[in-house]
């Protein structure tokens, strides 16, 4: 296998993404625009309400994507018997709209990002400038137009959905064959929605040990339970498809969160981030106080005279655990009893003498 030297992060807007680093958001706007540039500004909204990191649009011209021939996905069947071509030309956006929304998320301080599927629009978009490409997983095996967008120097975040590991490693080698080494992979399962058994999470460590790079991943799955777990094994990046209802219609707005859920989705993710930790085992400053109550001390079990030499039997050990712990009781067996003790006494050190052998 190739070795590769470690790029675990990269770098977006100047803010550091990759391992040991927060988990980068993205609410992925895409297409549910259905065309309309004021229902995008509205979906900008949510994502900025939800706390999400990014907003991610598509910018294409149909023409340069699929053939008037085109059918369409099993997904994004409807009644209307419409090609794919069709289906595209209602849902695209134009470069004026997308200069729009640039500077909308300028204003709203939310970051900007919007995935090409064609050279036309590649080349727009590092022109406004973005400060990432996003791959769609489509593009993984189009190796002259994952070439084209590693040499805009840009950092890349890939989507390897329908992929064999074969294809993501001819994809990888490609991109850093142009000379770009900055990129997150994304496992992904290109179906809306997907089905929580096909999601194999386990592959994001798969690749991120194979290819040196953090990894995350682009959900389609319904509901958020999957990019919870995703979350939870480390994700460094967790993209997922938002609309304003699912009920409007369009390709992708069924397998799509609501503001509301997105809300919940970002939330969660920031609950679990402060849930793991740093790994080092250590009582939580909140547990202290339950620490002295529910713990065990060395407690006297009966009078105990002054003089004595105490033995086991003069000895229980019972809550609070404020006292010395019961570790201590050997310590403390034979030893003279400085003063008198009442039965139910916290022991403390400074009651006893030396030990007598």
């Amino acid at each position: 296998m190739t070795m590769y030297a470690e790029s675990k992060t990269i770098s977006i807007a100047g803010r550091k993404v990759g391992s040991g680093q927060p988990c980068f958001v993205i609410g992925e706007a895409g297409v549910n625009h259905n065309g309309n540039l004021e229902l995008a500004r509205a979906l900008v909204d949510v994502a900025v309400d939800a706390g999400c990191d990014a907003v991610k649009f598509q910018t294409f011209k149909p023409d340069k994507v699929c053939s008037p021939m085109t059918p369409k996905a099993a997904y994004q069947m409807d009644s209307t018997g419409e090609s794919q071509m069709e289906m595209a030309r209602k849902l695209e956006l134009s470069f004026d709209a997308f200069r729009e929304l640039h500077s909308y998320c300028r204003s709203r301080e939310i970051i900007f990002l919007s995935t090409p599927f064609d050279y036309e629009s590649a080349d727009f978009l590092a022109s406004l400038p973005v400060p990432a490409f996003k791959i769609p997983s489509g593009e993984l095996t189009n190796l002259f137009f994952l070439e084209h967008m590693a040499r805009k120097g840009l950092p890349l975040i890939v989507s390897t959905g329908m992929a064999t590991m074969d294809e993501v490693t001819v994809g990888v080698e490609a991109i850093r064959a142009a000379g770009n080494w900055e990129m997150i992979l994304l496992q992904c399962v290109s179906n809306y929605p997907a089905s929580p058994s096909s999601m194999n999470l386990r592959t994001m460590k798969t690749m991120e040990k194979s290819f040196s790079v953090a990894t995350g991943l682009s959900d389609h799955s319904e509901g958020v339970e999957i990019a919870f777990a995703a979350a939870a094994l480390g994700a460094s990046v967790i993209e997922k498809h938002f609309t304003l209802s699912r009920r409007l219609p369009g390709p992708d707005h069924r397998a799509s969160l609501e503001p509301h859920e997105l809300v919940h989705l970002v939330r969660g993710i920031r609950e679990i981030e402060s849930a793991l930790g740093d790994g080092v085992k250590a009582p939580a400053a909140e547990e202290l106080n339950t620490a002295e109550v529910a713990r065990r001390s060395l407690v006297a079990s009966q009078f105990i005279p002054a003089g004595s030499l105490l033995t086991v039997e003069m000895l229980d050990i019972l809550r609070p655990g404020t006292g010395l712990p019961p570790a201590m009781r050997n310590q403390l067996v034979g030893r003279t009893v400085q003063q008198d003790i009442e039965a139910g006494t916290v022991l403390e050190l400074a009651m006893f003498g030396t030990r007598h052998s």
